[in-house]
């Protein structure tokens, strides 16, 4: 652990509640010393692969050890896993849905198929499912398992506690597939709109790597959008450009792609070569 242990946050929880609040609180009543970063609590309300989307884009910039807790959980309260997974380089705790799979490497989400799906853990990776009681927070409410759960386990990962301590090894955990676009038949490359921020850019799932060579032409809700630019600022009116997580992007400067085409997550775009 680093000297002051880390816990990053990410939830759908938004901020308008006391919820987030809460479980800062049971983290710190814990470990005092522990230092809370929030990654961010305006995932869309149950939206897993969002959530999971954004984990893996926050994921590696931190340092060794820190614990992420990660509280998207449509299945609160219901026979879904509460789980914890320790990588080579991290722990994070969360619902076994397909959120925390965000950490696992690609080859072994690809065992998900179109998922979310279990699928065996890889070397180095161990995860349990978190059932021993005395690192719970009492009483344990059937719908906030992130305040009563969730944030206590990840304090006392904090504090050194083994990982085996909150529960039973489990050798299967459910992950999403990779998030990447399907090539086709005439060279396009078949994605979606995954996250949408707070610029209103229309961030997908078609990577810079997989795209073909050359000028393309990306279309999204029957518009054409031509690319790539370089930057926001060359731009005049719509354009495609490949953003800092190294996915395609469509943008407008100065406004909003998403108000401007009347779309959101889950939007179809296709990348074509012209």
């Amino acid at each position: 652990m680093p000297p002051r242990p880390i816990i990053a946050l990410l939830t759908d929880f938004g901020l308008a509640d006391p919820y987030v609040g809460a479980m800062k609180g049971v983290v710190l009543s814990l470990n005092p010393d522990a230092v809370l970063v929030d990654i961010s609590h305006q995932v869309r309300p149950q939206a897993v692969e969002q959530g999971a989307f954004l984990l893996e884009q926050a994921y590696p910039y931190f340092p060794p050890w820190t614990v992420f807790v990660a509280v998207v959980d449509p299945g609160v309260g219901t026979a879904r896993r509460a789980l914890a997974l320790r990588t080579p380089r991290a722990f994070l705790v969360g619902p076994d849905n397909g959120l925390l799979s965000a950490a696992l490497p690609e080859a072994v989400r690809e065992q998900a198929g179109e998922g979310p799906a279990a699928v065996t853990l890889p070397e180095g990776y161990i995860a349990v499912a978190i059932e021993n009681e005395r690192y719970f927070r009492h009483p344990v409410s059937s719908t906030f398992h992130g305040r009563d759960i969730f944030a206590p386990s990840a304090a006392y990962l904090s504090l050194g506690i083994p990982l085996e301590s909150l529960g039973p090894v489990v050798r299967e955990m459910v992950a999403l597939p990779p998030f990447r676009a399907r090539p086709r038949p005439d060279g396009a490359l078949a994605g979606k709109v995954v996250h949408v921020d707070r610029f209103g850019n229309l961030v997908t799932n078609i990577r810079s790597r997989d795209l073909p060579g050359g000028r393309i032409e990306v279309e999204v809700c029957g518009r054409r959008v031509p690319g790539l630019v370089r930057t926001y600022a060359e731009a005049e009116g719509l354009c495609a450009l490949i953003g800092s997580a190294g996915y395609l992007e469509i943008a407008l400067p100065m406004g909003s792609a998403a108000e401007a085409l009347g779309a959101d997550i889950g939007a179809q775009v296709v990348a074509r070569p012209v």
